[in-house]
């Protein structure tokens, strides 16, 4: 990898995305069919689609610059993808296991969220102004999920949440 100038740093993260997505969307439909919990299971599959969409924007953002896909394996959503199987093959209550799933989906979010944002603010200083849009269009996506998934596990108005169902059987 060769870093010289603040586009090959576009170029290296937008790839990391890419690879991280892709992992992704490979990803989602096994820990949809894992967890137990309703909401939460949609929320998922819900998120499945929107992470389709991530990799589309993500070759769309290569095409505005003119560069093909780079064959980039993002180690990173590896490792985070890695210790939600082994959360997903533990035994123990279903309920405390969606709890842990919840968690891990998290921590996916936030890296996502890490990797959108900076290749967004490079894209905006660069002057690849469509590009920007795109990657904000998924940042916002992607905090979109992270809220989502938190109010999951801490409940709403008119719900306890996943952590006290699980707390309750105990």
């Amino acid at each position: 990898m060769q870093l010289q100038s603040l586009d090959d740093v576009l170029m290296e993260q937008l790839a990391d995305l890419h690879s991280a997505e892709t992992q992704l969307v490979q990803a989602l439909p096994k820990v949809a069919s894992s967890v137990t919990t309703p909401d939460l299971k949609m929320a998922i599959e819900q998120h499945l689609e929107e992470t389709r969409g991530h990799v589309k924007r993500l070759e769309q953002a290569f095409s505005h610059l003119g560069t093909p896909i780079p064959n980039e394996h993002c180690e990173g959503m590896e490792g985070l993808l890695k210790e939600g199987e082994e959360i997903m093959s533990a035994q123990g209550d279903p309920t405390a296991k969606d709890v842990a799933l919840i968690a891990a989906a998290q921590r996916v979010e936030h890296y996502e969220i890490a990797g959108y944002g900076t290749a967004r603010t490079l894209a905006g200083e660069l002057g690849y102004g469509e590009v920007e849009q795109l990657l904000n269009d998924t940042l916002d996506e992607e905090a979109a999920a992270d809220k989502k998934l938190t109010k999951l596990a801490t409940g709403g108005m008119f719900s306890s949440g996943v952590n006290q169902a699980a707390a309750e059987r105990v």
